[in-house]
């Protein structure tokens, strides 16, 4: 590929220029978002007793944190912008890496920046109304705002997405704070509300859909300073800190609401916010939420283009993804062609009313079944390419793998019995990629891993 006429791009490899806090940042900010504040009530439902409220929080941490082992491995061993596209790539070969590409470009990745900007818009029209469409507007804003942000380069979004997970941080303190506050003050009267059917195993669907997003870090392992080390660090420091901010804000709600209060609740955050400060406290959490959904949407911007970027490395049809800009250190058309899909989305969601909803269900089953994947990349990888350095091995091989694609067909068994009709959407919007492969023809500059 020749170099523009204008200078600017060139074809180089991303340069690292992240640290391991960037990186702690990035998980962070993804991960914690709306789901802290949704899910509480849906997993107190499933459950007998506080106790196995809180000890389920922490079985979603120790499932990331097996999951976040086996990324660590592999993160380190082929550190590539491409992240889960490259594990892929190198265990299946080209066509199963490009249908992942193709659903995380069309599906997985812009839908989760669609629903997340819903999440941002719906609460800031409920604190700054503009119209009957201000949600979609407030999304639509954030989506473009955000990409335009990214595309001026990865030194601001990269500061951009920490002054975010600092201010999301700031916010669960201060939710924490009302928890205490009300401490002993909550009468937990005895109620006539039954545990759902599906117990813990539904319980875990609802968790770990919370916890979901800690594997982005693997595609910035191409821009992280120190990789070998730094990786191991931010995944594990990442997950780690997300455990503990979740098992202290549902204890929160614990003292605040009361068990009663949680399994009777929609908007935990909410209602534990206007017990603690009145009616302000209605208005402190709407923007909060808002901001922690906006540091979600800027994290998964900035991680998702690395795959579009890989795709268009590979493969001619998709060549001009692959073109990485060397001032701003960014994929510049990547960036801009997922944003025009997730901007799609925006409008699709405005039409069907129900895009949070819609985007989740069809979603999840293509997640899971490509995450259970690269949990079996590594043991391909591990008896394929048995002299390639690894800086870390996930301990106890083969066992925890195992484990981790255990829970990856539990969840994709899970999201599929309770997705329905978005299971196929999701599955339709995939199978669109294949003709898109055998049109396309792969760089034979390329083909050598």
């Amino acid at each position: 590929m020749s170099v523009p006429a204008h200078g600017r791009e060139a074809i180089v490899a991303p340069r690292p220029t992240l640290s391991v806090v960037d990186a702690i940042a990035l998980i962070v900010g993804i991960v914690i978002g709306a789901g802290i504040f949704r899910a509480p009530s849906a997993v107190a439902a499933h459950v007998s007793s506080p106790g196995v409220f809180l000890l389920v929080w922490v079985l979603g941490g120790l499932v990331s944190l097996i999951g976040a082992l086996c990324y660590a491995e592999l993160a380190t061993a082929y550190p590539h912008a491409g992240g889960d596209y490259h594990y892929l790539r190198r265990a299946f070969g080209a066509g199963l890496a490009f249908l992942f590409g193709w659903a995380r470009m069309t599906v997985i990745q812009t839908g989760s920046i669609a629903s997340l900007a819903y999440v941002f818009g719906d609460y800031m029209a409920s604190v700054a109304p503009v119209g009957p469409h201000a949600s979609a507007l407030y999304a639509a804003g954030a989506v473009l705002g955000l990409t335009l942000i990214n595309v001026w380069g990865i030194q601001p979004g990269r500061w951009v997405q920490n002054l975010l997970t600092a201010a999301k941080l700031g916010g669960l303190l201060a939710i924490g704070w009302a928890g205490l506050a009300l401490l002993g003050r909550v009468s937990d009267e005895p109620t006539d509300v039954q545990t759902e059917t599906g117990t813990l195993g539904l319980a875990l669907v609802f968790v770990l859909y919370t916890y979901g997003g800690w594997n982005e870090a693997a595609y910035i392992s191409a821009e992280l300073r120190d990789v070998r080390r730094n990786m191991v660090r931010a995944l594990i420091g990442g997950v780690g800190l997300i455990t503990a901010v979740y098992v202290f804000t549902n204890m929160a709600y614990l003292w605040g609401l009361g068990w009663t209060g949680i399994r009777t609740s929609e908007v935990v955050a909410a209602d534990l916010l206007r017990r603690a400060l009145g009616p302000a406290g209605a208005v402190f959490v709407s923007l909060f939420i808002a901001v922690a959904a906006l540091g979600g949407v800027n994290g998964t911007i900035l991680t998702g283009a690395r795959t579009n970027y890989a795709l268009g490395q590979d493969f001619s049809v998709l060549a001009p993804l692959g073109r990485w800009h060397d001032r701003a250190g960014t994929p510049v058309p990547a960036l801009w062609v997922q944003g025009a899909i997730a901007f799609f989305l925006v409008l699709f969601g405005a039409w069907a009313r129900r895009g949070f909803e819609t985007m989740v269900t069809y979603t999840a089953p293509v997640f899971w079944f490509f995450f259970f994947l690269t949990g079996v990349a590594l043991f391909v990888l591990r008896h394929r390419e048995r002299d390639a350095p690894r800086p870390f091995r996930v301990p106890f091989y083969p066992v925890t793998p195992l484990v981790f694609c255990a829970a990856c067909l539990y969840m994709l068994y899970a999201s599929l019995a309770y997705a329905g009709r978005g299971a196929l959407a999701g599955a339709a919007v995939l199978l669109a990629g294949i003709p898109v492969l055998v049109l396309g023809r792969r760089r034979p500059s390329d083909a050598p891993l």
